[in-house]
């Protein structure tokens, strides 16, 4: 972002730019990121008060059988040796602090990738854990196609990981954000993946989650009509700032899985 876009960097910040959330090393898509400290305000009130709507696609391996499926599989972190890098689900040997994690799970098409079974679906992650999504496919017998990690290192013929962050709304108190990353798991994009059945027609879908946040938002407001927090920005609360964002990348760094 430093090199594409040198005039939005802010030197007060850690590594340049306010990054309101973040998307796994592999994932591709959509990702908010605030040029000041009001506007990153804004949008934490929004993930604070969960009224940020995401959907990602994904192709997983193999044909799910229900069209539509909620996944509930609480999530800790594996420490098992030589697994560490990982999450896993609940029961798992190692899985510490298991925290309850929910995703929604909407089949779009099923079909072939490089000759093998595969369905393209629609995620969206409820709760925030730590590959949350990849985690949740796996568990279910359908891990996300070229996701080496998840796959136990066997999954490692794609050119990617087939996780997309596709669609964002941030309904902030300043400006409505939403956005739609084109969709890279088409046949003119990727030859490998072949569709051969429609389920869900995706916009329906998107337009079915687009009513749920206007109604899920008008809700909260009506719940905790607190307003965005006004900031004071002064050299310490700067320094703060800097000293927070280094740990939270540092964890970030942690966190990543190998490729």
């Amino acid at each position: 972002l430093k090199y594409r876009f040198p005039e939005l960097a802010d030197p007060d910040t850690y590594y340049g730019f306010r990054f309101c959330h973040q998307l796994d090393f592999s994932t591709s898509g959509a990702l908010c990121v605030a040029l000041n400290r009001e506007a990153a305000g804004s949008v934490y009130a929004c993930f604070k008060n969960r009224t940020v709507t995401k959907a990602y696609l994904a192709l997983v391996r193999g044909h799910i059988q229900e069209a539509k499926k909620t996944i509930c599989f609480a999530i800790g972190k594996n420490t098992t040796e030589g697994l560490t890098h990982m999450m896993c689900i609940e029961g798992t040997d190692g899985c510490k602090s298991p925290k309850p994690c929910r995703s929604e799970l909407v089949v779009l098409e099923y079909g072939l990738y490089s000759g093998e079974p595969a369905t393209k679906v629609l995620l969206q992650p409820l709760t925030g854990r730590t590959h949350q999504l990849r985690v949740h496919c796996s568990a279910i017998g359908h891990p996300v196609v070229g996701d080496f990690t998840y796959s136990f290192k066997k999954d490692n013929a794609p050119y990617r990981m087939m996780l997309h962050a596709f669609y964002l709304c941030i309904p902030t108190s300043k400006e409505f954000i939403e956005v739609n990353a084109p969709d890279p798991f088409v046949p003119s994009f990727d030859s490998s993946w072949v569709p051969q059945h429609l389920i869900h027609h995706l916009d329906e879908v998107i337009q079915e989650l687009k009513e749920k946040g206007i109604w899920a938002g008008e809700e909260e407001k009506q719940e905790d009509p607190s307003a965005v927090p006004s900031y004071e920005v002064t050299s310490e609360t700067k320094t703060q700032e800097m000293e927070k964002q280094q740990t939270h990348c540092k964890q970030w760094l942690s966190e990543w899985a190998p490729e």
